[in-house]
């Protein structure tokens, strides 16, 4: 959500600013601007819109500068305007300021500046901090940087550019993610990895209300207490081609296509001698063998994860999982024991929601085991323990192999857990390992369904409105086939539990009304078949999803989808997969860019 840049170096600012947003798109944004500093003037160049339109105006324009700011807008406070957009300047044009996230007390703020005589521009929340930086400002910057900050209460990454300093950069963070990269003679500030990707791979990471002072040949730290501190680089170990498209159309494909490579990553450096080796954690079988309740907690498509892996715990180890939103979660007041177990589950490893739903089962003193994607991230650094799923760089907005990832590491913890606890005997544990092994030659098999699906989704260009429906596990895949559509189709779409369509939702069923209906467990076969013909009846179109042959569904439904007949238990991953290329495509024929779905960030770092 929101893309920050910053450099200082012997080189030309403006284009690392650019190159770097345009590494950052994926985030979300609806404006975006720059600010150098030339000959003790700051520049600013802003746009509406998509970050090709600032780059027309920067290209007429002679910006000749080695330190800047950037920053793509996605909106919150203001509309999406010239106005509104970073990067904000105090009122006499000595300060610049981009930022992520929100001040929650800045109607107070902006009353107590407007009193003094200042007069805003905008509508943004964000205006609040260069007037600050002024008004604080009694010769020192650094000074005046700590002033403000303690006047802020919220969630923020603030970079900061002034005329009274050329040699430096000022960069806080509280809540919000800011890295910090070094080069030759030149430092890069951005929000997230793949912006500095090219650059450098020897980061600093900010932690909460650090200060960073940047400059051409060092990073200084400072802590809250404004104390300088020892912090060691970290290195990025992706490579700069993961976060390009290499051909493909979309990123979206690209990773999609990934799977089957990131299937592996994940699962087969955690299976040793025919066991499930989380060597990496200090989760013991002895204290797995004690856990009585665990907690599975996200937002969005994680969420939908974690649903899967309540199915699979439960069913294999028989331990009670709850598995709640992180938007909800804290403020539901839930009973939390200390031995209880709680799994947070996110992508980005910032999600704003799950961080502060972890902080608080930290505080009841449950143990904390984390599923992210980006290592070194504050959920990461925050947990007891992380299983990272070594999906690499996932530049689409819509999430496909990050989710399949934490799937599979899900899948692997209920292995684990069910061995521990003896619920599983060997020729069952050695069957599930199997299956889990096999699934990357079982998600390949449907990536080669590709050309199928996309001749199936033009006749789907003018759907407005759609249903998934499916039971036990099929339904948890439904929930996240189904946003995966809404998210970048923008097709009207929902999920629910099959048997759940007679107590209401089947009034919605019309003719050429879309049914996807997921029939790949065995056990509840024959009810979901009874469900298919009730939406049949009332005449809706069927895209039945199966697994194996599906000849009894073939002459029940319009359409039917099949994928390689699996261990139950994991079929969901190769469903899930078939229900994305379908996503995919659907929104190709409606002419929008799957990669960069309207009004949605890929980390949500705000509440």
């Amino acid at each position: 959500m929101c893309g920050i840049t910053g450099y200082i170096g012997n080189k030309e600012a403006k284009e690392f600013l650019i190159e770097g947003l345009k590494r950052l798109e994926y985030r979300g944004y609806d404006s975006s601007g720059i600010c150098v500093l030339e000959e003790k003037t700051l520049k600013t160049l802003k746009a509406k819109g998509k970050l090709s339109n600032l780059i027309d105006i920067t290209s007429k324009e002679t910006l000749s500068s080695n330190i800047g700011i950037g920053h793509t807008r996605w909106a919150t406070h203001g509309a999406p305007t010239v106005e509104n957009s970073h990067p904000h300047l105090s009122a006499d044009g000595n300060f610049a300021v981009v930022h992520n996230g929100i001040i929650e007390n800045y109607r107070e703020l902006k009353s107590m500046l407007e009193d003094k005589g200042f007069k805003f521009v905008s509508q943004t929340d964000t205006e609040v901090i260069p007037f600050l930086l002024q008004y604080n400002y009694k010769g020192n910057i650094l000074d005046a940087v700590k002033a403000t900050v303690g006047m802020l209460k919220g969630a923020f990454a603030l970079v900061i550019l002034s005329t009274y300093d050329n040699g430096r950069l000022y960069a806080v963070r509280k809540d919000s993610p800011l890295i910090l990269g070094r080069g030759e003679k030149e430092t890069y500030i951005a929000s997230d990895i793949p912006a500095i990707l090219p650059y450098t791979k020897e980061i600093y990471l900010l932690e909460q209300d650090e200060i960073a002072i940047a400059e051409k040949e060092k990073v200084t730290v400072l802590n809250k207490e404004g104390k300088e501190i020892s912090k060691e680089p970290f290195s990025i170990t992706w490579d700069v081609k993961a976060a390009e498209k290499d051909g493909y159309e979309h990123f979206m494909l690209k990773e999609i296509m990934e799977q089957p490579n990131a299937i592996e990553k994940t699962v087969l450096p955690r299976i040793n001698n025919e066991k499930v080796d989380f060597s990496e954690i200090s989760l013991t079988e002895e204290y797995v063998r004690n856990i009585s309740r665990i907690f599975i907690v996200a937002c969005g498509s994680a969420y939908h994860a974690g649903i899967v892996g309540r199915n699979l715990i439960e069913a294999m180890a028989r331990v009670s999982v709850q598995t709640e939103l992180a938007s909800e979660f804290r403020y539901m007041n839930p009973i939390i024991n200390k031995d209880d177990l709680v799994i947070i589950i996110s992508q980005s490893g910032e999600t704003s929601d799950t961080l502060a739903s972890l902080r608080y089962a930290k505080e009841k003193g449950a143990k904390i085991l984390s599923i992210v994607n980006v290592k070194g991230s504050t959920i990461a650094r925050e947990s007891d323990d992380v299983l990272y799923t070594n999906a690499g760089p996932e530049i689409a907005v819509a999430t496909t192999k990050a989710y399949i990832c934490q799937v599979q590491v899900l899948n692997l913890l209920a292995i684990y857990i069910a061995t521990a606890k003896g619920m599983i005997n060997s020729s069952e544990h050695t069957a599930l390992l199997h299956g889990i092994k096999s699934l990357p030659r079982e998600v390949s098999e449907v990536l080669k369904k590709s050309d199928e699906i996309k001749q199936l989704a033009k006749k789907f260009k003018y759907t407005e409105n759609a249903f998934f429906i499916g039971r036990g596990l099929d339904y948890a895949v439904a929930l996240e086939g189904s946003l995966k559509l809404k998210e970048i189709s923008y097709v009207h779409s929902e999920a629910y539990a099959a048997g759940e369509l007679k107590h209401g939702t089947i009034s919605l069923i019309e003719e050429g009304t879309l049914v996807i209906a997921l029939a790949t467990c065995k056990t509840l076969f024959d009810k979901m078949l009874s469900n298919i013909k009730e939406v049949k009846a009332r005449g809706a179109t069927v895209v039945a999803i199966v697994s194996g042959n599906g000849e009894a569904l073939e002459k029940e439904v319009d359409f039917c989808l099949s994928i390689p007949e699996t261990c139950e238990m994991f079929s969901g991953t190769a469903e899930t997969v078939l229900l994305q290329l379908l996503a995919y495509y659907i929104t190709c024929e409606k002419g929008y860019d799957p990669d960069k779905p309207r009004n949605l960030a890929k980390s949500v770092t705000v509440e």
